[in-house]
């Protein structure tokens, strides 16, 4: 072992805070993956615990792994006696998202189309795991032309449309457990405003995630029996491991064909985890440990790769708050600590345990965290004129939510639904209208933002490039598709009020590119920008 190796202390204090941090966002993720699938769409719990989750956790065990090692390999090299490994996790954008609009409504479609549950929760498990090996094989080409796709879309495209992910799927969502039982909720909200938002430090230095989780939970097994948080309660739970272990297959291979409808929304998310890691590996160069861009992405790709081979059915990335870790005081202990936890808690059932022992209720402000983290990111990473793009990005998602919410059968009966997308009026169905805006949201929200960022930057032909792109892909249904499971098709096979959306919209798109092409040529769009929002 050379000098400077042995001079890296790998694991110090700090690395107590970071692994709590990185653990409990772990943690986090896989609960609301759980609470989704279980309690939204009535989902088989013992799939989600024993054949979802340890391939997922695997996949953590092993990107956690690599990112330790490169931590000490750039100790080696640089002499660097303060390096910290980059943080790595499930994806919080994704996870949620592909939960919301992939696996949950895949598993009621399978169901509605006679399949019997059990054989539809198998089938939608084989569709997640084909949803991540394409990802993987996306993020693995990608990982060579990330910063491709960073010089051609606007910064305002691609933070806006993971901002409004923020707002909209990690931010609204969870804030609903949150006010389901308030007391518990906004007591731990509280918590984690005060030490991660504010910055002030709890006595002896207590991580603050760490105070928020044991301060929530305890409240909502102190006052739960009396009938004082809000929500029922559901009392512990029983004192069993769902063990289960991420052993490759092929299983993928079935779920393949029925997967490809979902990559215009899967696909997506591959990309911003990369232009994400691309981001923390400069972010974590500033902070002053120089990762190879390349190893890091490959890290990750390899990572979700492994975890869909395996049974998993959530992506990876490297957290975005690497220099956070570094002022923790974190070294490489931290992330070693967090795979092998979150690793082994997958496969030996102790994980599944703590997310059913903590309530959502308590797990929640830690997603609502970083939903504000997202959010604010987006608009301080982005030229302030832009801020109309990133904000003007974050409308398809919220079409996605809404589109989601209205179609639970819980919430709207399926008949009612069905009437409400073919009512006939003076213009074209609000409910279809809001289906079609929210299909392939996150492309869409990409090219709105990059479309309007151009605008403002007096770039009248890229963004009349970006709404030709839009009328393209609004005509096959990649985005804007009319079917309520967001299914591409040829438009001309459409029957009724749905075949208008792609017309309508398509043509709308190209007219509007033509009239910005047209104006690109006036006085007045070449002179200097006086700043249209005030």
């Amino acid at each position: 072992m050379s000098d400077n190796q042995k001079k890296y202390r790998w694991f110090v204090l700090g690395d107590w805070n970071g692994f709590f941090g990185l653990m409990f966002d772990n943690l986090t993720v896989l609960s609301f993956l759980a609470g989704i699938l279980i309690f939204a769409f009535k989902y088989p719990a013992d799939i989600v615990y024993t054949r979802m989750f340890p391939g997922t956790a695997f996949g953590v065990l092993f990107g956690d792994l690599v990112y330790t090692w490169l931590a000490f390999r750039l100790a080696r090299k640089s002499g660097n006696t303060s390096v910290t490994a980059m943080p790595l996790g499930l994806d919080t954008p994704s996870t949620i998202g592909i939960a919301l609009v992939v696996l949950g409504p895949a598993f009621v479609g399978l169901k509605a189309e006679g399949m019997n549950e059990r054989d539809a929760a198998m089938l939608t498990w084989y569709i997640g795991m084909a949803t991540m090996v394409f990802i993987g094989i996306v993020k693995v080409i990608f990982s060579f032309f990330g910063q491709w796709v960073q010089r051609i879309v606007p910064q305002a495209g691609l933070l806006g449309s993971l901002a409004g992910i923020g707002l909209a799927l990690i931010g609204m969502v969870p804030l609903v457990d949150i006010f389901g039982m308030p007391l518990v909720g906004l007591v731990a909200l509280g918590l984690v405003f005060y030490t991660l938002v504010a910055g002030i430090h709890l006595p002896r230095r207590i991580p603050g995630v760490l105070a928020s989780v044991v301060v929530g939970t305890g409240l909502y097994y102190a006052l739960g029996p009396f009938g004082l948080i809000g929500g029922v309660y559901g009392g512990p739970p029983p004192l069993e491991l769902h063990f289960g272990f991420p052993v490759p297959t092929l299983g993928f291979i079935d779920g393949m064909v029925p997967a490809l409808k979902y990559l215009p929304l899967a696909i997506p998310f591959g990309i911003l985890t990369v232009v994400g890691g691309i981001n923390v590996t400069e972010s974590a160069r500033v902070a002053g440990d120089d990762y190879r861009t390349r190893d890091i992405l490959l890290t990750e790709a390899i990572a979700t790769l492994v975890a869909g081979l395996c049974g998993g059915v959530a992506q990876s990335t490297p957290y975005i708050g690497q220099p956070a870790y570094k002022r923790m005081g974190s070294r490489a202990g931290y992330t070693l600590l967090t795979g092998v936890f979150i690793g082994l808690g997958g496969m030996l059932g102790f994980v599944s345990f703590f997310v059913e022992l903590i309530p959502r209720a308590v797990l929640a402000p830690i997603l609502v965290f970083v939903a504000l983290d997202i959010m604010v990111q987006a608009f301080l990473a982005c030229p302030a004129r832009h801020a109309p793009a990133v904000a003007f990005a974050f409308f398809p998602t919220v079409a996605r939510l809404l589109s989601i919410k209205l179609g639970n059968t819980e919430f709207v009966p399926a008949e009612v639904f069905s009437r409400l997308m073919t009512v006939e009026g003076k213009s074209l169905p609000e409910l279809l209208v809001t289906v079609a805006m929210g299909n392939g949201f996150i492309v869409t929200a990409m090219l709105w933002g990059g479309f309007l960022a151009e605008l403002i930057d007096r770039k009248l032909r890229a963004a009349s490039v970006f709404l030709l792109i839009l009328a393209s892909l609004s005509f096959f249904g990649v985005i804007h598709s009319a079917s309520p499971d967001g299914a591409m098709y040829l438009p001309w096979a459409l029957t009724g009020l749905a075949r208008q959306i792609p017309y309508q919209f398509a043509g709308a798109y190209l007219v509007l590119a033509l009239l910005i092409l047209a104006l690109s040529r006036s006085r007045e769009s070449r002179l200097p920008s006086e700043g249209a929002v005030h």
